[in-house]
């Protein structure tokens, strides 16, 4: 690919990758976000209880829905496949689903491959707290109703998320988080996972089940002058809680296993070893 045909937004956002990359600042964002104003507890109904926000959560899904089913319409939002579908029943009673974050579609790819599969219709998805209170209009509608969990700089406000997801989880709905925690504009290697989400899963007695996107480019540029990205959703086996470890040693556990699955998968698709530019040459990570 030749990067000098990109936009200068998105070479300037390579390149502050390509910097994090070598200076191990794995979990920063990289875009140019403005600040995020603080999300208090009576701005977010997370169970959605409320008869106004059973409204706009069906309005929400349906718009978002009909917007990304016609991206693959057009030839916009390419998905060739999936693997590891036979793993999909560690959703039959819920699960917290992990997948790497690489841009605002990778959420709609999870769903889109494996909504047969979730006992109820929807996917909740955690997001970050700017992304929930910082855009006006119909996208930030969508970001605030779309099954969304925001995370939050205010503590009783989280006090509430870590009730509400706790509560969806043993009745029976999937969790998607991105336990790499910043988006990276399509970055291919899996980053070091950070361990809240699996607190949740394990608290909640609930599986983890690990997925990868990966991407090749397609001869089809993209309006930054990017090649558009093919994109397969990897599915591995489920990772379960071990009750007798503690919430500490058993969410490492679940992390560590989790990443180990990603990292193998990603070494076969790419044939290369995981390894990053803050490394000794020949050190994987």
């Amino acid at each position: 690919m030749d990067e000098s045909k990109v936009s200068p937004a998105r070479r300037e956002i390579l390149e502050k990758i390509k910097q994090y990359e070598r200076e191990g600042r794995f979990d920063e964002d990289v875009e140019n976000d403005p600040p995020a104003p603080e999300l208090l507890p009576d701005q977010v109904d997370y169970l959605n209880k409320k008869l106004s926000s059973k409204i706009s959560r069906r309005v929400a899904n349906f718009i978002g829905d009909r917007y990304f089913l016609g991206l693959i319409k057009k030839g916009r939002l390419i998905i060739d496949g999936v693997e590891g579908e036979e793993h999909l029943s560690a959703l039959k009673n819920g699960a917290v689903i992990t997948c790497n974050h690489f841009g605002v579609i990778d959420h709609y790819i999870v769903f889109h491959c494996i909504r047969k599969y979730l006992p109820r219709k929807y996917l909740y998805k955690i997001i970050r707290e700017g992304n929930y209170t910082n855009f006006p209009g119909l996208f930030g509608f969508l970001m605030r109703h779309c099954n969304t969990l925001p995370l939050s700089s205010n503590r009783r406000t989280m006090m509430n998320f870590m009730s509400a997801t706790n509560a969806l989880l043993k009745r029976g709905d999937s969790v998607l988080i991105y336990p790499e925690q910043a988006m990276w504009w399509n970055y291919r290697k899996p980053r070091p996972y950070k361990i809240g989400g699996f607190k949740i899963a394990y608290r909640a007695g609930a599986p983890v089940l690990p997925t990868f996107i990966s991407m090749q480019d397609d001869e089809t540029l993209d309006g930054d002058g990017y090649p558009l990205q093919r994109h397969t959703l990897h599915i591995m086996p489920p990772v379960y809680p071990d009750p007798s470890l503690g919430e500490k040693k058993g969410a490492e556990k679940m992390m560590n296993e989790a990443f180990a699955a990603v990292k193998a998968k990603y070494e076969e698709i790419y044939g290369l070893p995981l390894s990053y530019e803050t490394q000794e040459e020949g050190e994987e990570k």
